[in-house]
């Protein structure tokens, strides 16, 4: 590829070049995955240490009682890992019926917060997975730096101190936050030293017993308990009984490349089909930041959106296969559905029958991660497990509670996920991994940026930095402020519907880029870090 090495746009950033690289949401997470790398160990272990990292200096979005993905270049292929957790076994519609009540359709109410949000949290798990599969230094060695910053403390940072104190009203009183996030009182000020013990201690148990302690031993005992005397369902045996699994990427084929996602349950599929439609027309023949580009992508988007609403759920539950939702055929199809002129308001189509932190990390022996893991919304579920510091996530939120949707809140049955990380390939190589957080904004991040690489050849950097539109559950659109104003006066002359969302959670996404610049890992890579975020590319 031929970047164009400009950057058009406002940005603090500029791209890292280097033969080992981590790129994260928060420096210091970047610098333990430098650390790692120094000390021998491999991007896999500089993904770990930065994850771990991740759940104290940005608790807002992580933390130990997250849900994970993960997508790894290992010299050879690409393996793909869902860590993100099951229902409690009591779970079902009725059970939310009889604590929630019902709404005037007869369907089951459920809270966003609580107890009865929280899936068995996966994030753990997929660290174990990864380390045990790639890892090349001892696991407590990982989580050492996470350890020491949990116990010394660190400077807040100023997105996340935003973040955090937006929350403050909304979970100031689940059990345990306050004693955890509102060490006095409030939220912590930007630059004020947190402080988070209980979790150091909880790290070295994880550390000690490969994660065990978590699932089955005394961590687990503890969560269980918290969640007993709260009145959740959550219980041992669905600690114990759970398992992250190994899954094959699926893909799409776009300008030459693949784009590589992590399947059902999670929205990943959304890009991809997203991109199949985009393959139809000739994209780069239309001005970059114009509005026939801009247009094109947010109804090819809407029709992504149309059919993973409808059909994404558990892959054992889902009427339709992702092979279905991919078919060239069907792709095409819909394509043929955009009007050049004029947004729509998609439906679902009929195929042929048949909250959250991301980071990547490359080394110089060819190995690349791309990592994601989430509470979901802003500290998740709000609960934190007294004396652990494990703040758990609410990911329970993705389930339906209509009893015909195959998305359906069942017993050991995975919710509807948002978060995805993502790779590309060339031929069978690795080119790039990334991601872009941010809920909805997901798979959109994806579309926007890998549009702007492969199609308009913008450096990682640019393309990062550019601005963004997202569209919303109900089909309007927002758009970033620094879009150009004919841009989006013009989408709005072609019917796109405006709504501005004031969303400290999920807004426009964060994402990180690490781009292989050739064959050889010698050559080494060029990475990006969002400036949406308080983040950091670096390398050596």
């Amino acid at each position: 590829m031929t970047f164009h090495w400009n950057n058009p746009y406002p940005t603090t950033r500029i791209p890292v070049f280097a033969r080992n690289v981590v790129a994260t949401s928060q420096p210091l997470a970047a610098q333990a995955g430098l650390q790692m790398l120094r000390s021998g160990g491999n991007a896999v272990d500089a993904a770990i240490a930065a994850a771990a990292i991740l759940t104290i200096v940005e608790p807002v979005s992580c933390g130990l009682g997250s849900d994970a993905f993960a997508i790894v270049w290992d010299g050879r292929q690409l393996h793909g890992l869902n860590a993100s957790g099951t229902a409690p076994a009591a779970w079902n519609p009725e059970y939310f019926k009889r604590k929630y009540g019902e709404d005037a359709r007869g369907i089951a109410k459920r809270p966003q917060r609580g107890w009865d949000s929280v899936t068995v949290p996966g994030a753990i798990s997929a660290w174990v997975a990864l380390h045990e599969k790639f890892g090349r230094l001892p696991f407590a060695d990982v989580l050492q730096p996470a350890v020491e910053i949990a116990e010394r403390g660190h400077a807040v940072a100023p997105v996340v101190a935003h973040k955090w104190e937006a929350a403050i009203p909304a979970l100031h009183d689940q059990p345990g936050f306050a004693a955890a996030f509102m060490p006095r009182g409030r939220a912590p000020a930007i630059g004020e030293r947190f402080v988070f013990a209980e979790a150091a201690e909880t790290l070295r148990k994880i550390g000690a017993t490969n994660g065990r302690a978590f699932y089955e031993g005394e961590l687990a005992e503890r969560m269980a308990a918290c969640a007993k005397e709260c009145g959740g369902a959550m219980q041992l045996a669905d600690l114990r009984d759970y398992r992250p699994e190994w899954v094959t990427p699926i893909s799409q084929r776009y300008r030459g490349h693949e784009v590589h996602e992590i399947p059902p349950n999670g929205q990943g599929i959304a890009a991809l089909i997203a991109l199949g439609i985009l393959e139809q027309f000739d994209l780069g023949g239309f001005a970059l930041d114009g509005i026939d580009a801009q247009h094109l992508q947010i109804e090819a988007m809407k029709l992504a959106f149309a059919d993973i609403y409808r059909y994404v759920a558990d892959p054992r539950s889902m009427d339709v296969t992702p092979a279905q939702m991919l078919d060239p055929a069907y792709l095409a199809q819909r394509a043929k559905q955009i009007d050049l002129q004029r947004a729509t308001h998609f439906t679902p189509g009929m195929p042929k029958a048949g909250g959250t932190v991301y980071l990547t990390a490359a080394d110089e022996n060819g190995m690349m991660v791309s990592f994601i893991q989430s509470n979901y919304m802003g500290f998740g579920s709000g609960v934190v497990v007294p004396g652990t510091g494990i703040s758990l996530q609410n990911r329970g939120v993705g389930f339906s509670m209509d009893p015909v949707s195959a998305n359906v809140v069942a017993g050991g049955k995975r919710p509807f996920h948002t978060i995805i990380p993502a790779f590309l390939t060339k031929d069978g190589a690795p080119v790039m991994s990334f991601g872009v957080m941010g809920g909805d904004m997901q798979p959109q991040g994806h579309v926007q940026t890998v549009v702007r690489m492969l199609d308009y050849h913008q450096q990682p950097q640019a393309a990062c930095d550019a601005p963004r539109w997202k569209v919303n559950r109900d089909f309007t659109l927002d758009v970033e402020s620094t879009m150009r104003a004919d841009t989006v006066a013009g989408l709005q002359a072609r019917g796109h519907q405006l709504k501005s969302i004031e969303d400290p959670y999920m807004d426009f996404g964060s994402g990180q880029f690490i781009w292989r610049l050739a064959d050889d890992p010698e050559d080494g890579y060029v990475a990006a870090s969002d400036s949406r975020r308080d983040g950091l590319a670096a390398g050596f």
